[in-house]
């Protein structure tokens, strides 16, 4: 009978899970903005055009911190297209995504929609088509309390109190030739350099993170990661990794086994910034943004159709991708691959949050709806805050055709501030039950308080706005602990969450 092991002890720390690994991402890019998070005369909509059911929703999923404007649209973007009187704000043809940006949603609107959100911004400043002057101006213009040119225009534009952003992106995929300004990474790394220094000069408190190449399989990467590094690392605090999976072949297996390169991109990118801190004998580590994360390849066709139907159109319905069931046991094995690697994976950001490949969906006049994937984020979101464990895990293996000695069931664990226990587990398995036993005896007595499961018989199902909850969480069945020992039945192709707390406590 195939069995799994989880070995834990509260001794075996990976490191504390940063909030901002649940962040996730808007770009001005299909209909994530117009038509997403915001819709004049929607019948949820407040004043300000913003639809509440959305931002219930971006609520439910516990959201810290959200990567604004771009992406690719914001290596042709003017920030200052964004402020002042929305009918005097300029529309721009988007080079990025084949569509017009009308700027009716601005900085101003899009930080008043975070704080209702309940979210922080991470603000991406251009580096393409602008550089250094327009970066520390729009950092002067967001953060300085008043008394300068442009934080006196922010005043006079209704925000009297500055923003405050204290996470800021250095550009967008510099390395990519679909980039607007695309630069080599000599090229990238200085002015990546250059606007960081100014940008502290402005206000020290804030976070930058440099661009790492666009792909683990790009030509660049590597060569890239360190020469950018051994031009900015003393004024950069992350260097940002993308990456991206589909299944187009319909390989199940291979298709859940994409953590494992995941694992490998994020090891050797941290390899990469300690051999240049290493190099430069730095005091400081360079930690790891990830802040474009998913599934995305079902989309692509009709993409192709809406640009040749409407090219230059607004709020085009580009990357709509409706996720599947085997898409969310991805996400969550993507998950546990981040709390694997806590101690230097702190930000991360799924890509992205409202209808373009988001796990939340919505239609215009309509519904909102959760896809398969919100739930995984969600449940991480939530229960996953504390202390990350670095998991002893034995798993019957298989071999799939990129990968040989896949592990069946892969785990992680956080432990909470109240000693609680949050073991999070996928089984890789097609056909059979797996049960998973917790070996907890550092812990002393624990008792399962709820086991959530994420289950559905064909990997295929999705949710609709007609149909919700095809695919939506259960409780599990059939769970025991004895001792210091916890045992759970992890059904074939499931996401699992285990709450465990002390005897006796609730």
């Amino acid at each position: 009978m195939k069995k799994a092991v989880m070995i834990l002890d509260k001794d075996f720390a990976i490191g504390t899970v940063d909030p901002r690994m649940y962040g996730s991402f808007i770009e001005h890019l299909g209909r994530a903005v117009y038509g997403g998070i915001y819709e004049p005369g929607h019948p949820t909509a407040d004043k300000n055009g913003f639809r509440q059911d959305v931002i219930e929703k971006v609520r439910q999923l516990g959201i810290p911190v959200v990567r604004y404007p771009g992406g690719n649209f914001v290596s042709g973007f003017n920030w200052e297209d964004s402020i002042g009187p929305k009918e005097q704000r300029p529309k721009r043809l988007d080079l990025a995504w084949g569509t017009t940006e009308t700027n009716e949603v601005g900085l101003h609107e899009f930080a008043e929609w975070a704080k209702k959100a309940g979210t922080e911004v991470m603000y991406a400043v251009n580096l393409g088509t602008r550089g250094a002057d327009a970066a520390r101006n729009v950092v002067e213009y967001c953060n300085h309390p008043g008394g300068s040119a442009w934080s006196d225009l922010r005043i006079r534009n209704g925000a009297k109190k500055p923003f405050g952003i204290k996470l800021w992106c250095l550009g967008n995929e510099m390395d990519g030739p679909w980039q607007m300004g695309q630069k080599t990474a000599y090229e990238y790394g200085r002015a990546a350099n250059e606007a960081a220094k100014m940008m502290k000069w402005v206000d020290p408190s804030i976070e930058l993170v440099a661009c790492g190449s666009s792909a683990h399989d790009s030509p660049t990467f590597g060569s890239w990661e360190y020469e950018v590094l051994d031009q900015c690392y003393s004024n950069v605090d992350y260097v940002s990794l993308h990456r991206y999976y589909g299944n187009p072949t319909g390989d199940t297996p291979g298709f859940l086994a994409r953590s494992m390169d995941l694992d490998a991109f994020i090891k050797e990118v941290v390899a990469i910034c300690d051999a240049v801190g290493g190099k430069k004998h730095a005091k400081k580590k360079l930690n790891l943004s990830f802040d474009e994360w998913n599934v995305w390849y079902h989309s692509n066709q009709q993409d192709q159709e809406v640009l040749k139907a409407d090219k230059w159109g607004r709020a085009l319905p580009l990357l709509e991708d409706v996720y599947n069931f085997e898409d969310a046991l991805l996400a969550g094995a993507i998950l546990i691959t981040f709390l694997k690697n806590a101690d230097r994976v702190k930000v991360a950001c799924l890509a992205q949050l409202v209808n373009v490949i988001a796990p939340i969906m919505t239609r215009n006049g309509g519904g909102v709806w959760a896809q398969t994937i919100f739930w995984p984020m969600m449940h991480a979101s939530r229960y996953g805050r504390g202390t990350s464990l670095r998991p002893i895990i034995s798993s019957p293996v298989y071999d799939c055709g990129d990968y040989e000695n896949v592990p069946l069931v892969d785990g992680a664990a956080v432990m909470g501030d109240d000693g609680s226990v949050t073991v999070f587990a996928v089984n890789r398995d097609l056909k059979d039950a797996i049960p998973l036993e917790c070996d907890l005896r550092a812990f002393g007595n624990m008792k399962i308080a709820e086991h959530i499961v994420l289950h559905h018989d064909d990997v295929k199902a999705v949710n609709t706005e007609e149909h919700p909850d095809e695919v939506a969480p259960r409780k599990g069945r059939g769970g025991k602990a004895d001792g210091g020992k916890v045992t759970v039945r992890l059904p074939a192709l499931s996401w699992n969450v285990i709450r465990l707390t002390k005897e006796g406590k609730a």
